[in-house]
């Protein structure tokens, strides 16, 4: 007798594993097809392995930064073997952990692909051939992969993408960073700490484009002061592996930065790093069958209710909605809810906090105040400098701010740049969920002394016209 279960998700990342935890131990049927390993992007070729190298090596600019102020000297060496290593046993305990945890809890774990027959059906690809699976719900949680365009296209020799980039034997001496996102940026951080020299090349005129634009200006300052090389606002023609380099080549007609000057230019580097975006994995499932539509590279439409179609729901990197695991979780937190009959209005986010891991850090949720200039909304700004804050100082890492967005009087948005200003994230999203007055900051006791202050700072700050 085949088995119906109740919620059928496809795909074990962050919102496809949360979902089929959740789903479980409140009592419903649950099985979960993964075509390839737990975790998702975001554990094994994404977030984590990235945050282990920026972890591994944070000490490298804590000496730095103490060693200007002349309180200390040294040198930190970082093996990269044993780093790759650790990395690689890390993510291996956390897929086991995962397992165990999906079979605990009754979940039928089914390795392969998966592709929809017919309504309520869906047939499985395994190494030991087709499974049918029938379900009264399913749940698209695929995620998305790297990106790449004609001429950009990783090669796996000397031209990686984020996957093939983390996967490296050993760090190469200079890099090309085509993109200069979260991603890009992040890498490019850790490559340079291990000792690359490092190239940030972006069609965009700044980097972290989505960013407020101080936020943007800030980490350039930084990034500068290392010594990395920009070409922003230019276009690139190709990038490709000649003999044991990267050898990408600008587009002529463009000149940003570099200066404008006709005919194409090449840049040469060990490696080059195409991180450019990421695309929905959301080709070949069957879905358009069910009634699901697909819009801009692939994202899979939902309604306020987070369905796709009838019994369909998708959440986390494949709706497009946010791409972030903890937006993929909280999605998937809903639909469970709403299966048990315990959520019933429209799918709200709140507030998403976003974090560019490094130093500096950026730190967003809510509102920016670009963002409401654009949809020709009125707001106020308010803000501070890092260098006023003890903990900043104490870690002589003080360039950076916090900035507050209002409207109506209250806190609609806060950014920040600097040194560990991650670690505001929490704070700062609760702040904007609830809307907070200047009244509100001013009668909340802040610990002292904690970077927590500067939040404070901003919110007391004198308001100005955005």
């Amino acid at each position: 007798m085949t088995t119906t279960y109740d919620l059928l998700v496809l795909g074990g990342g962050p919102g496809g594993f949360d979902a089929a935890v959740e789903a479980a131990a409140a009592g419903l049927r649950t099985a979960l097809v993964e075509t390839a390993d737990l975790g998702g992007a975001c554990l094994n070729c994404g977030c984590i392995p990235t945050k282990l190298w920026l972890g591994a090596t944070c000490v490298i600019e804590e000496l730095a930064a103490q060693t200007k102020v002349r309180v200390a000297s040294g040198e930190v060496r970082v093996d990269f073997a044993a780093l790759q290593a650790r990395k690689d046993r890390h993510i291996a305990a956390t897929r086991k952990a995962m397992g165990q945890r999906l079979a605990a809890l009754g979940v039928d774990l089914v390795a392969g692909r998966g592709r929809v027959a017919e309504p309520h059906v869906l047939e499985v690809k395994t190494a030991e051939g087709s499974r049918t699976l029938k379900f009264r719900k399913l749940l698209v949680a695929t995620g998305s992969r790297p990106a790449s365009f004609p001429g950009l296209t990783p090669d796996g020799k000397r031209v990686l993408d984020s996957t093939g980039f983390l996967a490296l034997p050993q760090m190469p001496k200079s890099l090309l960073v085509v993109g200069g996102g979260f991603i890009g940026l992040e890498m490019a951080q850790a490559a340079h700490r291990l000792g690359a020299k490092i190239t940030v090349v972006d069609a965009l005129p700044r980097i972290a484009g989505p960013e407020d634009p101080e936020v943007s200006k800030a980490l350039e300052s930084v990034f500068k002061r290392l010594g990395w090389d920009f070409r922003l606002g230019v276009k690139v023609a190709s990038v490709a592996t000649q003999d044991d380099c990267a050898v990408l080549t600008l587009d002529g007609e463009s000149g940003g930065e570099s200066g404008g000057e006709s005919g194409s230019e090449e840049l040469v580097a060990d490696c080059a790093l195409v991180a450019v975006g990421r695309r929905p994995n959301s080709a070949d499932l069957g879905l358009e069958s069910l009634g699901v539509t697909l819009y801009g590279p692939g994202y899979i439409s939902t309604d306020e209710n987070l369905l796709a179609a009838p019994d369909v729901y998708a959440v986390g990197d494949v709706n497009g909605r946010m791409l972030l695991a903890h937006a993929a979780s909280h999605q998937a937190h809903y639909v469970v809810q709403r299966l048990l009959d315990r959520a019933r209005g429209p799918y709200e986010s709140g507030p998403v906090p976003s974090i560019l891991y490094g130093a500096p850090e950026v730190l967003r949720v809510g509102l920016m105040a670009g963002e409401a200039k654009a949809k020709g909304e009125s707001v106020l700004v308010s803000r501070t400098q890092l260098i006023a804050n003890p903990i900043a100082q104490a870690h002589a890492a003080t360039q950076g701010f916090v900035k507050c967005v209002w409207r109506e009087g209250r806190v609609v948005g806060i950014t920040a740049v600097g040194a560990d200003v991650s670690r505001l994230a929490v704070t700062a999203a609760l702040i904007v969920r609830a809307g907070w007055t200047r009244e509100d900051a001013a009668g909340f006791m802040f610990p002292h002394p904690t970077l927590d202050e500067s939040l404070k700072a901003a919110l007391l700050a004198d308001k100005e016209a955005a």
